[in-house]
Parts: C-alpha cells; sequence; structure tokens
C-alpha cells in the first residue's frame, strides 16, 4: 500500500508550487540589440535578418587599436614610398584576392598609428607584377591567411613566395583543431563576435564578380584589417600554449612544401588507367550476369532496397535485419553471407564498381594536359594533425588488395626519372613505447628483432622460434588496436576470435606491457582534468566529450584521448621530416622533388642517377626528426612505378 500511494503521489502534477511568476514579463517581444552577439555566435542567420538585428559598434577590425590611414594606390610612385615604409616594419598583414587582381596591405607606423594600402590591378598604372615580386619577396615580412594557397598561386604565375610569417588560419586551426571552418569571416565572429562587412568570402573565384568599387575597396579594407586584428590575438595564444615550435618550425614552412608539391603533381599513365577500366567494366558485366542469374531475375544491384528484397524475401537467405527504409545489406551483413556464391559476386561487384568509378573513370577527368594528378593537401582538417588529400583524394587507393596494388602501377616517373618511396616502421607502436616508458616494449625495439614476433612469443609463452604464423597475426592486431583503443568485441570480430579469447589476448597483452596499460589508464585521467590530450609537440586536441553525460560519447573520448598523443605525433614527425626534405634536396642542388606524402610514407621523383643519394638523404632526415627512447626507422625503395618504389 506504501509503495502504491507513493507511486501515485510522483504521478501526480503539482499545481500548487510556489513560483515568482509574471506572465507580462514573458511576453513575446522583438530581441534588443544585446541580442545580435548571442545570435551571431550561434549561427542564428535568418533571425538576425528577420529581426533587423546589428552590432551596436563597429566591428573591430574598423576600429583598432591604433588609428588607421586609407590610401588607394594608383601610381608606381606610392608604392616606392610604400616599400621603404614595408620593408622597415615588423611585419604587414596582407589580404590578396584569389586571382591577385586585389590586395590590402596593412602596417603599423607606430605605437597607435598605420596605413593600410588598397590596390586593384585594373586601377594600377604601374607594372602590377614587379610590385606583386616585390611585396612578396623575402625582406617583407607578411601575415596572411590561408598561405600555402596563396603561395601556390604566386609561384604559378611565375612570382616570388617568399617572408611569410604567419598564417592566422594555421594559427586558429592549432588553437582549437575540431572547429571545422577557418574562414577569415568565421573566425572573426569567433574571436571578436562580430561581423566582416558583405559580399566577400576568402574562397576560391567568390569575388567575381565584386560587384561596384567602392564595395570592392571596403571589403579589402576590412578583411586586411581582420588579419591585423586576429595576428594580434593569435600569437599570444600560441604562446601561451606552448605551440611556437610547432607553428613556426613544422606547420609555417610546410606551406611552401605543400605548394610546390602540388604544383609538381604525381605523372599518370593515362593509357593504362583506360585500359584499366575497361578490364573493370568487362568484370563488372560478367558479375552482373552471375548474379542475375543465381538469383533469377534481374534488379538493380546498387539499390540496396531491391538487393535486400532479393536476398532476404526471394531467396530467404539468414542474418536479415530490417531498418526504417527496408533490409539493411551493407558490408556488416553482407560479410555474414559470403559464403553464398551469389552475395560473394555481390561483394566482388561493389568492390569493382568502386575502383572503376572512383578510381579508373575518376582520375581519368582530373589529369592535365602535361600528364599529371595534381591533389591539393589540406592543412586544417583533422583533428590530429594529419593532412588530408583532395580532388583527387591520392591517400586513399586502396592498399590491402591485388587490384588496389595494380591502382598503384599506374603512377609513374617521368622519363629518365625514378621514383624513391620511403615510410616509416611501425612508427606509431615505437611512439607508444617512447610515450608509454614500458621498458619491455622499448627493450622489444632495441633488440632489432620483429616486434610482432616478439609480442607474440610473450603474449602466448613460447619460445620466438615457435612462433606461428597466425600468432605473430593475431599479435600484430592486439598492437595495432590498443593504439586505437580496441574493445575484446571489436578484436574479436578483426581476429575471428570469440570475444572471451580476445579478452584473454588483450589481458596477456597487458601483463606483459604494463606500462602501456598504466599509460591508457593516467592519460585518460589526465585529458579528463585538463580537458585535453597534446603530442610531444604540444599540438592539442580539446576533449569536452569526457564529460559528457552520454556513454558512448565518453567513450569515444577514451578513445580520442588513448590515440591522438601517438597519431598526432607521428603527424608531426612526418610535417617534420617534408620540411627537413624539401629544404636538403633544394641545399643540395638536386633534381629530385617530394610530390607525394600519405601518412607514414614520402615519395620523391627524381632523375636516375640521383636515386642513392635520394635514398640515403630520405633515411637520414626521416630518422634524424626526433631523438626517442626506441630508434624511429625509414625504408626506401626505388622504382619507375609507385608499387615497385614500395618495394
Amino acid at each position: 500500500e506504501e509503495s502504491a500511494r507513493e507511486s501515485y503521489w510522483l504521478a501526480t502534477i503539482v499545481t500548487d508550487a510556489p513560483l515568482d511568476f509574471h506572465p507580462e514579463e514573458n511576453l513575446c517581444r522583438k530581441p534588443g540589440p544585446d541580442a545580435y552577439p548571442l545570435f551571431l555566435k550561434l549561427e542564428f542567420t535568418k533571425l538576425i535578418e528577420k529581426f533587423g538585428l546589428s552590432p551596436a559598434e563597429q566591428p573591430a577590425a574598423e576600429r583598432a587599436d591604433f588609428t588607421m590611414t586609407v590610401e588607394q594606390v594608383t601610381e608606381p610612385a606610392q608604392t616606392e614610398r610604400l616599400l621603404a615604409l614595408w620593408r622597415a616594419a615588423d611585419h604587414v598583414s596582407v589580404l590578396a584576392l584569389p586571382d591577385l587582381t586585389g590586395l590590402s596591405v596593412v602596417c603599423r607606423t607606430g605605437a597607435d598609428t598605420g596605413v593600410t594600402a588598397e590596390l586593384f590591378f585594373d586601377k594600377y598604372q604601374g607594372d602590377w607584377n614587379a610590385l606583386l615580386n616585390a611585396l612578396f619577396a623575402a625582406d617583407v615580412r607578411k601575415v596572411s591567411h590561408n598561405v600555402k594557397d596563396l603561395t601556390r598561386t604566386l609561384l604559378e604565375n611565375g612570382l616570388r613566395a617568399e617572408g611569410f610569417v604567419f598564417d592566422t588560419a594555421l594559427a586558429a586551426y592549432l588553437l582549437d583543431a575540431t572547429a571545422g571552418s577557418y574562414d577569415l569571416a568565421r573566425l572573426f565572429v569567433a574571436y571578436f563576435n562580430e561581423e566582416l562587412p558583405k559580399p566577400v568570402h576568402l574562397e576560391p573565384d567568390a569575388f567575381s564578380p565584386l560587384g561596384d568599387q567602392a564595395a570592392a575597396w571596403a571589403a579589402l579594407h576590412s578583411y586586411g584589417a581582420a588579419i591585423e586584428a586576429l595576428y594580434g590575438v593569435l600569437l599570444p595564444r600560441l604562446r601561451e600554449q606552448g605551440m611556437e615550435k610547432l607553428y613556426f618550425d613544422v606547420e609555417l614552412p610546410l606551406c611552401r612544401v605543400l605548394a610546390d608539391m602540388e604544383r609538381s603533381g604525381f605523372l599518370v599513365d593515362g593509357g593504362a588507367l583506360a585500359r584499366f577500366g575497361r578490364e573493370l567494366s568487362d568484370t563488372i558485366d560478367r558479375l552482373e550476369q552471375r548474379i542475375y542469374a543465381a538469383a533469377g531475375q534481374q534488379f538493380n544491384i546498387n539499390s540496396p532496397k531491391q538487393l535486400g528484397k532479393v536476398l532476404f524475401e526471394d531467396l530467404g537467405l539468414p542474418h536479415g535485419k530490417k531498418t526504417k527504409t527496408g533490409w539493411s545489406t551493407n558490408a556488416d551483413v553482407l560479410e555474414k553471407l559470403k559464403d553464398y556464391p551469389l552475395v560473394a559476386d555481390v561483394l566482388t561487384y561493389r568492390q569493382y564498381a568502386k575502383l572503376k568509378s572512383t578510381y579508373a573513370d575518376g582520375l581519368l577527368k582530373v589529369i592535365d594536359p602535361d600528364g599529371r594528378i595534381r591533389t591539393s593537401f589540406q592543412m586544417t582538417v583533422t583533428a590530429t594533425g594529419r593532412l588530408s588529400s583532395t580532388e583527387p583524394n591520392l591517400q586513399n587507393i586502396p592498399t590491402r588488395t591485388e587490384l588496389g596494388s595494380k591502382m598503384r602501377e599506374m603512377f609513374v616517373a617521368a622519363p629518365g626519372h625514378v621514383l624513391v618511396d620511403a615510410d616509416y616502421s611501425q612508427i606509431e607502436l615505437r611512439l607508444l613505447a617512447h610515450i608509454s616508458g614500458d621498458t619491455a616494449m622499448q627493450q622489444a625495439f632495441l633488440s632489432g628483432e620483429d616486434f610482432h614476433t616478439v609480442t607474440a612469443a610473450r603474449v602466448f609463452h613460447v619460445p620466438q622460434d615457435q612462433v606461428t604464423h597466425q600468432m605473430r597475426s593475431r599479435a600484430k592486431a592486439v598492437n595495432f588496436g590498443i593504439v586505437y583503443g580496441i574493445s575484446a568485441f571489436s578484436l574479436s570480430q578483426d581476429i575471428g576470435v570469440t570475444v572471451q579469447e580476445a579478452k584473454e589476448y588483450m589481458d596477456r597483452y597487458f601483463a606483459t606491457y604494463t606500462g602501456v596499460k598504466q599509460y591508457m589508464t593516467d592519460v585518460v585521467d589526465k585529458a579528463r582534468e585538463q580537458g585535453y590530450v597534446e603530442t610531444l609537440w604540444h599540438r592539442r586536441r580539446a576533449l569536452p566529450e569526457l564529460k559528457s553525460s552520454n556513454f558512448n560519447m565518453r567513450s569515444f573520448g577514451e578513445r580520442v584521448a588513448l590515440n591522438m598523443p601517438i597519431q598526432g605525433t607521428a603527424a608531426d614527425i612526418i610535417k617534420l621530416a617534408m620540411v627537413r626534405v624539401h629544404s636538403r634536396l633544394a641545399r643540395e642542388g638536386l633534381a629530385a622533388q617530394l610530390i607525394m606524402q600519405v601518412h607514414d610514407e614520402l615519395i620523391v621523383e627524381c632523375p636516375e642517377e640521383e636515386a642513392p643519394r635520394v635514398e640515403a638523404l630520405l633515411q637520414q632526415e626521416m630518422q634524424g626528426v626526433a631523438e626517442l627512447s626506441v630508434p624511429l626507422l625509414a625504408e626506401a625503395h626505388t622504382g619507375r612505378n609507385w608499387l615497385a618504389a614500395k618495394g
């Protein structure tokens, strides 16, 4: 009875709770001016327009902490006077339109004074290229936004691209690697909670058409001043967080390296690629007919709805899983059914179809007239600091299949040249040994023996000469899985054992490498306490997920806390290696060019006679990037195509 009465009370709405409530205070009314900064921060663009809200004051870019004189430059005489001013300054902040037809150069002339020079190609009476060469020479120290893209544009136009001392986009990325966008206007909102004037966006081609000339002058002025304002905020924050070395030794010099790599491109055998596409088409056609024959009907194999109906309704196969839109036919479901010939053919069909559309056909469309493919390297996309390749993505070509390997054969060296490919050996595991301080793991690497075999011998308690291929394979899966915070369930799926067996493997692993287990506990606890994790070079990633009330979010945060210091440090190391290799190739006067980076791998194209020097140079620079408690090892091989150069 007591329980029933308590349940009745809990289910009854209390109507006499003491509330200090005045209905008239809750009338709907138009937001006041104080709502503008909040709406702006929350990106309520439509509400700002609906209520006609605007900032109470002029944007900070307009009311910077010094008096600014604006000079519209049309005469060469003005340029000479300004160049002398720019060369003598600590720095100038430069905004250049994507096609280099407009410039804003902000320069401080005193503690509280400055001058902004605004220049347009169609209004300038002198030699525009000579002006650009003078501005982008090494003797003018420049702050800008998206320096890598600006550098590439300058170089493609045969102009100088030197003297960059700061990139506001890169700095903002280091300070908040998960922000998602580092557009100048968005950054200005984030740091000053104010909007820059329309119609300017710093995306390529967005300045065409600019509209009236007055609007163009005003846009340049505001955005150039915004770069100067952001520089004043971002540099001190980098220093506070200990990221100066990472920024000035790695990220900023990498802009020139990547610009050169993007310009060089990677030569592709277009004829072989086209033949490969035709071969894939023939195989896809044969697979289609086999699938139709096995199913007893024709249907759209690419339609999950139709495929699900055929497999689980018409043929009655097991493991069917219904969703809101129909039967699931994702890879996990089909993998359980791959012993059925029809399903095995569907899986193969998908593999071939993706290769054909994404690579065989896709790459043919982006080959430049000189036969080379030029990817774009994105510096501000990943939260770990890794570079990403887009338009097209050359870092994602399959590696573990015979067909993927065949794709690499089609990336070739120019006549009389070869490719030298070097990659780090087990860099993430070596970093785990160093960062965790696990002496047993460090000793395994210092011994020079195969690390996976050593691990298997210790985990399975057998001599190394009795380690079977299966033992080594499972030890390898545990080794790499631990770096990514793998669960016993996921490990069991990867190596085809029960969850209990997978758990036993992990328990033995942690009993062998006790320092790793302690590190995994400590790094998560520290991340929860300070709110972030960092690499050896102090690259940070914030982890608010660790304090989430949602279990899945917390678990995600814990996995990131385990992995980011390892993967992020590996990213820092390969980037620093790129800077050093690029510098040394130029310093030694070699014709060799760094043309590609894929995570832990660098590719250099060079004349055949330079190959031995380049192999040695790559290994020396990659291995000498950092002094760890275990050796960094890099292996280099030479070949006439990418596959052969992989060794």
